[in-house]
């Protein structure tokens, strides 16, 4: 959901004018936003899951090439864990439930994790 932010207005006092009439003044005023904050999608080495599966999930749920969730899974095997994606944090959210949810229906340990960014 994007929400849309409007500028505020900041009204000064009303001040006469040469014909006696009060008058009000609308200035804009221009809101800070920072970016949301970022999380990356981690996943866990474990001597379980089969290499294959965790580049199907790379594939699958990261929309990752066959090349780079085959690098991305290497990397989880030799350094026990490897950055999948960087995403805000409901979508990190998300795409771990996701993993999760397909590991246990695959019958596989893999686990996966946010971590900011």
């Amino acid at each position: 959901m994007t929400a849309t932010l409007q500028p505020q207005l900041a009204t000064k006092p009303n001040t006469p004018s040469e014909d006696g009439q009060g008058a009000t003044v609308a200035e804009k005023q221009e809101l800070a936003l920072k970016p949301p904050s970022l999380y990356q999608v981690v996943m866990l080495n474990d001597d379980f899951t089969p290499m294959e599966f965790v580049v199907f999930v790379l594939q699958e749920h990261f929309r990752h090439d066959i090349d780079t969730a085959t690098q991305i899974m290497l990397k989880i095997h030799h350094d026990g864990r490897g950055v999948c994606g960087v995403y805000t944090k409901d979508v990190a959210a998300t795409k771990v439930e996701l993993v999760l949810a397909a590991a246990r229906q695959a019958g596989h340990p893999l686990q996966c994790i946010l971590e900011t960014a």
